[in-house]
């Protein structure tokens, strides 16, 4: 009998060590450019996944953090499993929720970024979206399902007419925000407004003639998750512990950012190898009443409601948490 023990240990110990190394021992997390993805950079400085990851019993586990220029390849990333983890705009978590229901199945870990967004305009004749011609370019990170091009589908529809929501479609042209200023502020390829997001919109405003004409708070009736975390069910089901040690850092460090908004705005310099703004230019960027970094969605629903009544998804959520995994449906979202 004290053998047969040994050997039930040895195969209890066998099955643990087993689980763990089941678990992937590689992270890959796509993010975009902007205060609003400080959340991401603090826990890449700090190393906060590979700290809860061996909390969670994982070892050492790599985490690749890639930038990238929009949602498109983040979405193609996620659903390949290229990505494990991606940053996007909640109209790009809706889509993947739509689009994946039958496969991978992405859905939100959390809401990161709440914000404004700003629709930045140089031309003098534009007064009011009415005024965008065929002579105009929009610039927004995607064409179509940024949420940049939603929101921009949302004010046509209550300006022209729900039928009309894709007026202004052919006017956007798909670039990076860093892009997107440089071409604003030199008036170049026919850009002259930008859908855009801090601190590229506190740049903007200083160029003489450009003036912000609505926001997405605005467009949406209040303050709007801008930035969402997604990923598959199959990578969560496939990797708990993984999946854990990631909404434990994110969850982290969005504490230590509101915590210390000062010292957050001195990590986001030095991250994003920013020369252009002080700290001070930053503080007051993430500090602003409007600007929170938060795991609780907010307006998500309403932008759902939209996207299916125009046709972009075929299945209509029941509420926002149906977007979302389990760990963040008890917060007050909407």
């Amino acid at each position: 009998m004290p053998g047969l023990g040994r050997l039930l240990c040895a195969l209890v110990l066998g099955l643990v060590v087993f689980s763990a190394k089941a678990e992937v021992s590689e992270i890959k997390v796509a993010q975009q450019y902007g205060v609003s993805f400080l959340p991401l950079m603090v826990m890449e400085r700090d190393r906060l996944v590979e700290k809860h990851a061996k909390a969670e019993g994982l070892g050492d586990v790599k985490v690749d953090w890639v930038s990238v220029a929009g949602p498109s390849v983040m979405n193609d990333g996620v659903i390949s499993g290229a990505i494990q983890f991606i940053a996007v705009g909640a109209p790009s978590l809706i889509t993947l929720w739509d689009k994946t229901k039958s496969n991978v199945q992405v859905k939100g870990v959390s809401a990161m970024t709440t914000y404004p967004l700003y629709l930045n305009v140089r031309n003098p004749n534009i007064k009011s979206i009415k005024d965008f011609s065929d002579k105009d370019k929009i610039a927004v990170p995607s064409i179509k399902v940024s949420t940049q091009a939603i929101m921009l589908q949302m004010e046509a529809a209550k300006t022209f007419g729900e039928e009309n929501y894709a007026k202004l479609d052919p006017y956007t042209v798909g670039l990076s925000h860093p892009d997107a200023l440089l071409a604003l502020t030199n008036n170049s390829g026919g850009v002259d407004a930008h859908f855009t997001s801090s601190p590229f919109h506190e740049q903007e405003i200083k160029i003489p003639g450009v003036r912000t004409l609505t926001t997405n708070y605005q467009i949406l009736g209040g303050p709007a998750t801008a930035v969402v975390i997604a990923a598959s069910t199959k990578f969560r089901e496939a990797n708990p512990k993984a999946y854990k040690a990631f909404y434990d850092a994110l969850d982290e460090a969005i504490r230590t950012i509101n915590n210390d908004k000062r010292a957050a705005a001195k990590i986001y310099l030095e991250q994003a190898k920013d020369s252009k703004n002080s700290v001070d230019d930053i503080y007051s960027m993430i500090n602003a009443p409007d600007y929170r970094y938060t795991l609780t969605p907010q307006k998500v629903g309403k932008t759902a409601e939209f996207m299916y009544k125009i046709g972009s998804i075929k299945t209509k959520p029941a509420s926002w948490s149906d977007l979302f995994f389990p760990e963040v449906r008890g917060l007050p979202g909407d």
